[in-house]
Parts: C-alpha cells; sequence; structure tokens
C-alpha cells in the first residue's frame, strides 16, 4: 500500500478570520426562547454571554498576576493589574447597554428563563475565589455540572490572589506575619493588625511597592463599583422581585456590596 504523496493531499483551508475566531459558531450561540421573539431579548443573551467573556479573560489575566507577583516580576504585575482594571471599566459600562432595557421589555421574557440566573455563573464564583473572597457553602449549594463545580472546588483548595501578593510582598523585605503566609488558603482573608503596622511603613518607605498596593486598591474598589451597579441595575428592572436562580434578588445582592477582598489595605486609609 502506498503512501499518498504530499502533492496528491488536497490543501487545508486557509486560515481566515471567521475560521480563527469560530465566528460562525459564536453567532450560533444566540437563542432566545420566547415567542417572536421580544425584541429585548437578544440583547439580554449577547450581554451575558459577552461577560461571561469578560469572566474567562478576568481569570486568565488574575492567573498571570499570581504567577508574575510570585515570581517578583513587579513590571509585568503592574501592567496585568491595569489591565484588569481596564476590563472591570468594561464590565461596569456594559450595564449601561443593559439598561437601555425597561422593566417591561424584560418582563416580557422573564418567565423563559425559568431558574436560569447570573447567581450560578461559575465563572464570576471562580473569580471571586480568586481574589480570595471564598464561602465554602456556595460551592455546596452550587448545583452547576460536574466539570464547574470541580473547578471551584479546585479554586477554593489554591491559593488566592492575597495570597500570591503576601509572598510577594516577604520576598521584597517587608514584614508579612508568618502566619499569613501559612494561612489556610481555603479561608477568606481577616483583618491583620502586625500586616497593617508593615504596610503603613511600606507606604512611608517604599514608593514603588506602594503603587502595587494601590493598584490592588483600584482593583478591590472596581470589583465593588461592579457589584453596586449591577444592584442598582437589577432595582430598577425587577425592584424587590426574588432572583430567577432562587435568590432573594437586590436583598441578596445588597448584602454582596462593600465586602473588601483585600481588608488590611482599605483598614490603613486612616492611618496614612
Amino acid at each position: 500500500m502506498t503512501t499518498p504523496r504530499e502533492s496528491d493531499r488536497p490543501p487545508s483551508a486557509p486560515l481566515t478570520y471567521a475560521s480563527y475566531l469560530k465566528v460562525p459558531e459564536l453567532l450560533a450561540l444566540q437563542q432566545p426562547r420566547s415567542p417572536g421573539p421580544e425584541h429585548d431579548e437578544m440583547l439580554f443573551i449577547v450581554i451575558h454571554q459577552v461577560y461571561e467573556l469578560w469572566f474567562k479573560q478576568m481569570l486568565w489575566e488574575g492567573d498571570h498576576l499570581s504567577a508574575r507577583l510570585a515570581a517578583g516580576e513587579r513590571p509585568t504585575a503592574q501592567a496585568t493589574l491595569r489591565r484588569m482594571l481596564t476590563i472591570l471599566k468594561t464590565l461596569v459600562a456594559q450595564i449601561d447597554v443593559l439598561e437601555t432595557m425597561t422593566p417591561v421589555s424584560f418582563l416580557s421574557f422573564r418567565a423563559r428563563l425559568e431558574s436560569a440566573s447570573g447567581f450560578q455563573s461559575a465563572q464570576f464564583r471562580e473569580f471571586e475565589f480568586l481574589l480570595g473572597n471564598k464561602r465554602p457553602g456556595v460551592i455546596e449549594r452550587y448545583d452547576g455540572s460536574i466539570e464547574e463545580r470541580t473547578r471551584l472546588e479546585r479554586r477554593m483548595a489554591a491559593p488566592s490572589l492575597w495570597d500570591a501578593f503576601l509572598r510577594f510582598l516577604a520576598a521584597s523585605g517587608i514584614s508579612v506575619p508568618p502566619a499569613l503566609l501559612a494561612r489556610d488558603v481555603r479561608e477568606a482573608p481577616q483583618p491583620s493588625e502586625p500586616l497593617q503596622e508593615a504596610l503603613l511603613a511600606l507606604y512611608h518607605g517604599e514608593p514603588d511597592l506602594r503603587v502595587v498596593c494601590e493598584l490592588m486598591v483600584d482593583l478591590d474598589e472596581g470589583v465593588q463599583e461592579w457589584r453596586y451597579r449591577h444592584v442598582k441595575m437589577v432595582e430598577r428592572t425587577i425592584g424587590m422581585r426574588g432572583g430567577t436562580g432562587g435568590s432573594a434578588g437586590v436583598g441578596y445582592l445588597v448584602n454582596t456590596l462593600f465586602r473588601p477582598a483585600f481588608p488590611d489595605l482599605w483598614a490603613i486609609r486612616t492611618r496614612l
């Protein structure tokens, strides 16, 4: 049996914009469920699919940031933080687009969502865990796919961005309490007075490191800003109705506001 010569093989299709980005497959993913369909359901689907893509990118950048901090690569870490901040601004701006949809328009197809809800976004939960906002109950209550639950469990067991930041500070000569470097990474960060003392000294004596600290604060503030805008968007759209995913809706979301991921960086503000 002979092997076909290279010249006998059919030429492979050239790489194009559409094939590289999988545009046909991407554009086939918007499938409204309402009769007609209702006009604004397409916007609702597109916005939330775009959010999921940005969440994917934020996880990609966050993992890169952790690695760069661990390697002590300050310029790259700062550049990555700035990129994440720019993405967060885009996430907030997208709410402006979503708010062009009136409550009446949303209610015209809301029942078609059944139990589907942003509350079930595995990627956003992963992002929370990456920041250090870890709550075991989130996984216990999660009813998504096995693959999504596995990803959440992996994130729960992995060091957070805060842990990478603490190691970065320690490697830079800052007196980070040993107990914090050996802490249980499955728990959310708790305020530490000894760490705050070290951060105060850093702010007054290490301007280069202070830049990294302030970018971390910017990241934390950006996430809180997105949460606030999201809460107000939900309130203006559905009022105090319960969420489609079984949550308390606005009542639940309000409880997530103003919870910093990096409490020590905020606690020192009144003493600087």
